[in-house]
């Protein structure tokens, strides 16, 4: 731009300064298509800001490909006059699926790891669900619009299941609740997913699958021991707002292109 206008280069600078202008910056921004998404929307926000009784919210997900990387030599740990460092290239020891449910009340994680991520892997976390939360509640699951989650199996096994606890307790067993499609910011699991990346998978050095698995038990053994709750805050209505605002400003650069 310096060499275009005939000006230094400070001269640029200081005009970018001034006017807020930052273009070695680039934000990422994805903005749901779904036509149901303000009552999607409005569904799973009252259940993190009014949790019906005699229920439980569970935010469920399943983190796929998750990589036994093992560094092809010893990372150097952080110290004085330098930084902790860790090699570029690595081996690839397979992968491992980690399926996990948060409790919104008190932040307990409920996992399953199995090594892929189809509806039968599906199916066998919620039964493990339905056996490890108490009898005679409702089981509010939060969930993304994954195929998986919607086979035909998954549905069949949750109607028979529901039709067994109306007859029992009054009530279904499982209520699913799906986000609006490109809006997975909106299931609380994947802030606890994104702490397992930062303390657990993205750095670590693995030589199998099983070293992995073993490093991901310990971190939830010792989270278990005190668990991380995940509190929603954001006033609906303003989130709806912002993005409102996106969408219009999107639309209008489109007309202008």
């Amino acid at each position: 731009m310096a060499r275009a206008a005939d000006v230094s280069p400070a001269s640029v600078q200081r005009l970018w300064t001034s006017n807020d202008i930052k273009p070695h910056l680039t934000r990422t921004f994805k903005l749901s298509t779904d036509p149901d998404f303000e009552p999607k929307f409005w569904d799973v926000i009252g259940l993190y800001l009014h949790p019906p009784a005699k229920a439980l919210v569970l935010c469920c997900d399943e983190k796929s490909q998750c990589q036994a990387l093992e560094r092809t030599q010893p990372g150097l740990p952080l110290g004085l006059g330098h930084v902790k460092t860790k090699t570029h290239d690595y081996y690839r020891h397979g992968t491992i699926t980690l399926f996990a449910a948060l409790n919104y009340l008190d932040g307990k994680i409920s996992r399953f790891l199995a090594p892929h991520h189809t509806h039968a892997e599906w199916l066998t976390f919620l039964k493990r669900l339905d056996r490890e939360m108490p009898d005679g509640v409702t089981l509010h699951l939060i969930i993304d619009n994954y195929a998986t989650h919607k086979h035909e199996r998954v549905r069949s096994w949750i109607k028979w299941r529901n039709q067994r606890h109306r007859s029992g307790a009054g009530s279904d067993r499982i209520v699913q609740h799906f986000v609006p499609t490109s809006s997975s910011w909106m299931n609380l699991v994947e802030r606890f997913f994104r702490d397992i990346t930062q303390d657990v998978i993205r750095d670590g050095s693995f030589s199998s699958v099983k070293d992995l698995v073993q490093a991901i038990e310990e971190y939830l053994s010792d989270r278990d021991l005190s668990p991380k709750r995940y509190v929603w805050k954001a006033e609906g209505a303003a989130i709806l707002a912002k993005i409102k605002r996106a969408r219009e400003a999107a639309e209008a650069e489109a007309r202008n292109v």
